[in-house]
């Protein structure tokens, strides 16, 4: 073929196969995205309803929580309300984002929005057919879960508020009043920070004062071996989690990790972190040169990450409320609390 007729043969060919193309593409970009909203709801109990996908659903046999996809024209308030009402026959009174997730299936892309149910009026029953029931979170893991229901699960778990110990000074009377201290207010997860080693005796004691309290404690010590049995997990420094290759620990144990954007957020992910803490979000008094990510860059972290993410960085106890409502799972801090 002359090489005219041979240029002129593939600007054809790809003219036309951009044409195809272009045609598909909306049909594919359609078929990418499903987003839906699902809901918390609790009993006096304070156990999780779960239902079970039927038989002609799409992973039937899986347990999930209720809801469903948002209608065009809904908001994903409105959205939750009609589908629980559809499902359960349940009148929603009151809720509040609780999580934000997006996860891939081989089929599509699901971006889903869990909401806390606070208030609601009427029994819940199966609906459309449905099998329904009561967890104990604890128990969630028995059951056949929906992969988006396994990266919720620490999210039910954790705690809003995530403290961590100064970094030095440990064992003095102030650090050690600080600590003590802690125990007696709403904290129930604790990050024991030292730039230098601890001895094993001392985080032993400290382990012991936590469990009297109801209250998980994670190391973040420069000797951490992760077979540590006198804690309930690790946190990692982004150096720490950069240098690994896989988890490090059990399932089981809480694994942490300290991260300052969104690829580090993706990273600790991938790795199998149960939590990331973000930073810094604002400003602080004690790095005034850094540059804060700010409320925006941090919610990306949230909108993109399905596990739960701390805000840490000029964050105070007044920052909690707006930080719960972008999805986030709580704070982190020093002396926030």
């Amino acid at each position: 073929m002359h090489e005219a007729g041979v240029i002129g043969f593939f600007a054809l060919y790809s003219k036309d196969l951009r044409i195809k193309i272009r045609a598909i593409l909306p049909l594919v970009d359609q078929m990418k995205t499903i987003k839906a909203v699902v809901g918390v709801l609790r009993n006096n109990a304070q156990q999780i309803l779960i239902a079970k996908r039927q038989d002609h659903q799409f992973m039937s046999g899986f347990w999930e929580l209720p809801g469903g996809k948002i209608d065009p024209g809904e908001s994903n308030e409105e959205a939750v309300i009609r589908e629980l009402k559809e499902e359960l026959g349940i009148d929603v009174i009151e809720l509040s984002l609780h999580q934000t997730m997006v996860y891939d299936y081989p089929e599509h892309r699901v971006e889903l929005s869990i909401y806390n149910i606070i208030q609601y009026q009427q029994a819940p029953k199966g609906i459309e057919g449905q099998e329904i029931t009561w967890s104990d979170v604890d128990d969630l893991s028995n059951f056949n879960l929906l992969p988006t229901m396994k990266a919720f699960i620490n999210s039910i778990i954790l705690p809003n508020k995530y403290w961590i110990t100064p970094s030095s000074n440990h064992q003095s009377a102030e650090w050690m009043r600080e600590f003590n201290k802690k125990l007696k207010q709403d904290i129930s997860l604790i990050q024991l920070r030292s730039k230098t080693k601890l001895k094993v005796e001392f985080i032993k004691e400290l382990h012991n004062k936590c469990q009297q309290h109801n209250v998980k404690l994670l190391l973040n010590t420069v000797d951490k071996t992760f077979n540590e049995t006198y804690c309930d997990g690790w946190h990692l420094t982004t150096s720490e989690m950069l240098n690994l290759e896989s988890r490090p620990c059990a399932d089981d144990k809480i694994l942490g990790v300290s991260t300052h954007n969104l690829d580090e957020a993706l990273s600790a992910q991938k790795l199998g972190a149960d939590f990331v803490v973000i930073s810094p979000v604002q400003a602080t008094q004690t790095h005034p040169d850094t540059i804060p990510l700010g409320q925006d860059k941090a919610k990306e972290v949230v909108d993109k990450l399905n596990i739960p993410v701390y805000f840490l960085g000029g964050m105070g106890l007044e920052d909690l409320d707006k930080t719960l409502k972008i999805g986030a799972q709580g704070i982190a801090g020093v002396s926030a609390f």
